[in-house]
């Protein structure tokens, strides 16, 4: 089974600029995992939830550092996980595009 949890939106403190450390910002957040489903499912509600309070109580300074810290607790806390395709994006750190950093992970090789 796959999981897609697309465009989750939030206010977080990210980035190594001043600004960025003192000032909220919004995050997207795209994550793609799948697992293998017997008798027990990956709530979608949980890991958006994790992913929140994750990235909102950690205050990272690179999304490089989020995005390794998210791929080991979300298989800490989901255990059922076999690959996980994460993107961060920050929308609003430029004033003419998106910025956005990806991982993908497989639990499995």
């Amino acid at each position: 089974m796959k999981v897609y949890i697309e465009d989750l939106k939030f206010q977080t403190i990210i980035g190594i600029l001043d600004f960025e450390r003192t000032t909220l910002q919004e995050l997207i957040v795209n994550l793609t995992l799948e697992y293998n489903y017997q008798d027990e499912f990956i709530n979608y509600a949980d890991v958006s939830e994790h992913i929140k309070k994750s990235l909102q109580t950690q205050k990272f300074l690179l999304i490089e550092d989020a995005l390794l810290s998210l791929q080991n607790s979300l298989k800490k806390e989901f255990n059922k996980i076999n690959t996980l395709d994460l993107k961060i994006t920050k929308p609003s750190i430029m004033p003419d595009c998106k910025v956005s950093v990806a991982l993908f992970k497989d639990f499995n090789s």
